[in-house]
């Protein structure tokens, strides 16, 4: 990104919130392949530009790269780090390996002892692949024993190249052939009803899982915090580095490039009818089976791009993580209804855990 684009991204993105916060999260790709001076001029630009809000920067890495340059730089300027790992060194070297085809867990693990030693913010993101989706448990012990006490898990489902109409958008054929890697439908079902047990018999509290603090969110009446269980997407616009903006990080295609921050007002894009009919149409496109379903409120569909099953007699195309989506709000449910109702009288989630093991037989 050139430091004209990058200027001019901090100081309209700021001006944009309405808030009294902004939150910058830079990922990739890669952002450590950036250099460390161009997140240093980023943080002047975000200085520049404040006019008295506050700035908030998450950082999505690999962590391979992260050495104590990298963690000073993070610990003075406050930057929450993720981090990608998927579990065990066997399980993530399957498919992490370094442009030179090693192995990068212990580097990885390295980077995260010194994101320690400096007291950076970290948690974890974990890719549920064909290699890790039966070891929920493994997985999970894996990534406490890290040290990680904020965990994200997220499903890969990918269509081969071949199997798309035409380039310029996501158009997948009809029950598209998946990439090797993808997890199986209804495995990361699997691996999160699995990670779940662990969590609500001694964690709940101590650890924090995205997905099941989305869930429980719901379950009080609040938003979900994780955007496939949204009612409405839109909220995840991403900017390349010659200033284009799209609709999610999930489509970056022809179709769904929105302006150039150089050329619109990046509010203006963000406010488009091409950007709000992005969004709605995860509600507006459900089909039948999901309006019908008993957890389509904690769910709507999941992620538009995992819709890529034909079922007959649908309009529309079912989530190919809908078995996955239906195992773990129908297995969450009994813990959900006490851990709300134990909010609700004053409590806390973590008051439930000792009746927990005769609802989940352990």
């Amino acid at each position: 990104m050139s430091d004209g684009v990058l200027k001019r991204y901090v100081r309209d993105y700021i001006h944009s919130q309405d808030g009294d916060v902004v939150d910058f999260a830079w990922q990739g790709g890669e952002p450590t392949l950036a250099g460390l001076d161009f997140f240093k001029k980023v943080v002047q630009y975000q200085k520049q530009f404040a006019n008295g809000k506050t700035i908030h920067n998450s950082f999505q890495t690999n962590a391979i790269a992260i050495n104590r340059q990298w963690a000073e730089f993070f610990a003075e300027n406050r930057f929450l780090i993720g981090v990608s790992v998927d579990g065990t060194a066997d399980i993530h070297d399957k498919y992490r390996v370094s442009v030179n085809g090693k192995p990068t867990f212990e580097r990885v693990k390295q980077s995260i002892d010194l994101l320690k030693e400096y007291k950076v913010e970290f948690n974890t993101l974990t890719v549920i692949n064909e290699e890790n989706w039966n070891k929920g448990k493994e997985v999970y012990q894996a990534l406490k024993e890290l040290g990680s006490q904020f965990l994200q898990f997220i499903p890969i489902v990918e269509v081969r190249p071949e199997c798309h109409q035409r380039l310029e958008s996501y158009s997948p054929i009809a029950n598209p052939e998946l990439a090797p890697f993808s997890v199986p439908a209804e495995g990361y079902g699997k691996f999160m009803t699995d990670v779940f047990n662990e969590w609500v018999l001694q964690d709940v509290g101590n650890i924090y899982v995205r997905m099941f603090d989305s869930i429980l969110a719901c379950w009080m009446g609040y938003p979900a915090s994780v955007c496939v269980q949204s009612k409405n997407c839109g909220q995840a616009m991403v900017i390349e580095a010659n200033g284009d903006i799209y609709s999610c990080d999930h489509y970056v295609y022809d179709d769904n490039r929105l302006g150039n921050l150089m050329t619109t007002d990046i509010e203006k894009i963000a406010l488009s009818k091409q950007q709000r009919n992005f969004g709605l149409d995860k509600s507006r496109n459900l089909t039948e089976m999901c309006r019908n379903c008993n957890v389509q409120a904690l769910c709507y569909g999941g992620c538009p791009k995992h819709r890529i099953d034909v079922i007959e007699g649908e309009h529309h195309r079912q989530n190919y993580l809908c078995p996955s989506y239906k195992a773990i709000f129908t297995h969450t449910a009994p813990a959900m209804h006490h851990m709300s109702e134990a909010i609700r009288r004053g409590g806390q989630a973590a008051d439930v855990m000792p009746m927990m093991a005769q609802i989940y037989n352990r």
